[in-house]
């Protein structure tokens, strides 16, 4: 095991059965208790939010967790290696990534002038295609594509699993779609200004994006165009660390049309590309990326999938959700990860409670 503490993975259920058939003995505490402090030391949410370590350092990490003095000459590697990647790799990918932002920028704002017209698709995509592939650059990314054939096609819908905010760069460095988010301010108010011009990206005002109803309405009318790029969309609503997928929200699988999976999974002995929101603001985040070795990842393009008869959103999602995981070698959880930030609803405490009880009245563990 990899974690804090070595689990058990035997069922509850199964474990409570051996326990004794008869009456509560005081000797059973002992399990309850274990049991629980399982679940406050190492629960299987809280730890899909830290970064993936390695169980060893390799040289090529930026550290396990933090520096740890070993030896005299792996002290001298690593300070090495801190020169090469802040003196040397930082300014050239800063300097790439300057390089690649402007060059959208101005890029799409000349393309966004002209009318309406496959030439000016062509160059949009032209120009979406050529400034991701500098900004992959500038991170030093190696990305694998596997299954080319299965590409998202116009009209449809890509999902896939969120570990960054650069899995969107990964994507486009080898095909256009259509961003769908927040309208914000700053640099990336810019940017989203000036892309949107030139090529249908859907963003939302702030109190826009609180309607369901109508950012549904959008999507759809979107879809409905099959001459428009597919929509790129993480249903997980958040970063998860590059070993699991959690809960697919549905409102992305009650649009229509179809539906094309893609699983991405990163190669944590070279850099870490998880986006852990809670303890790195966004600039601190790319500061740690672009100073780590390289970004290496693997991207699998998945037979599109459509909703069967009979099937809901939900199950839907989760069918998906599970193909995902499984081509991505990742693990499938069934929480939300909106318990991120969030607390976990009273409702759902009480339902864990009467099913925890009916299982111990169910195999006798207590009088």
């Amino acid at each position: 095991s990899q974690g804090i503490i070595e689990r058990d993975e035997t069922p509850m259920e199964k474990e409570i059965a051996h326990l004794h058939q008869a009456d509560f003995e005081f000797s059973d505490i002992f399990y309850f208790c274990r049991k629980g402090f399982e679940a406050i030391v190492e629960d299987e949410v809280t730890q899909r939010f830290s970064s993936e370590e390695l169980v060893s350092w390799n040289l090529l990490t930026r550290t396990n967790v933090n520096f740890h003095y070993i030896s005299l000459r792996l002290t001298v590697v690593w300070v090495i290696g801190v020169i090469v990647r802040y003196c040397f790799l930082l300014p050239l990918r800063f300097t790439l990534a300057a390089i690649g932002i402007t060059s959208m920028i101005v890029g799409t704002t000349m393309v966004g002038q002209l009318p309406n017209s496959s030439v000016k698709n062509y160059l949009s995509e032209v120009v979406h295609l050529t400034c991701s592939r500098i900004l992959v650059r500038a991170l030093s990314g190696t990305i694998h594509y596997h299954n080319k054939e299965n590409k998202p096609q116009k009209g449809g819908i890509c999902v896939a699993n969120h570990t960054s905010p650069i899995d969107a760069i990964i994507l486009t460095n080898d095909g256009c779609y259509a961003m769908v988010g927040q309208v914000h301010g700053g640099l990336m108010g810019v940017i989203q200004r000036a892309t949107v011009k030139a090529c249908p990206h859907v963003w939302f005002e702030r109190s826009e994006i609180k309607d369901r109803h109508l950012v549904t309405k959008r999507l759809r009318e979107h879809v409905a165009d099959k001459s428009k790029l597919p929509i790129l969309i993480f249903p997980e609503g958040t970063c998860i660390n590059n070993t699991s997928v959690m809960m697919f929200k549905k409102g992305s699988f009650e649009i229509g049309g179809t539906i094309y999976p893609v699983a991405i999974k990163y190669d944590p002995q070279f850099g870490d590309a998880f986006w852990n929101s809670s303890k790195y603001n966004i600039v601190s985040y790319l500061l740690r990326i672009m100073t780590s070795w390289a970004i290496v990842c693997n991207v699998w393009y998945m037979p599109p999938m459509v909703r069967k008869e009979g099937e809901d959103a939900v199950q839907f999602a989760n069918r998906v959700k599970s193909a995902i995981a499984r081509q991505g070698g990742l693990t499938e959880l069934h929480w939300d990860g909106g318990l991120k930030r969030a607390k976990v609803k009273d409702s759902f405490k009480e339902e864990q409670q009467k099913n925890y009880s009916k299982m111990l009245v169910r195999n006798g563990s207590i009088g």
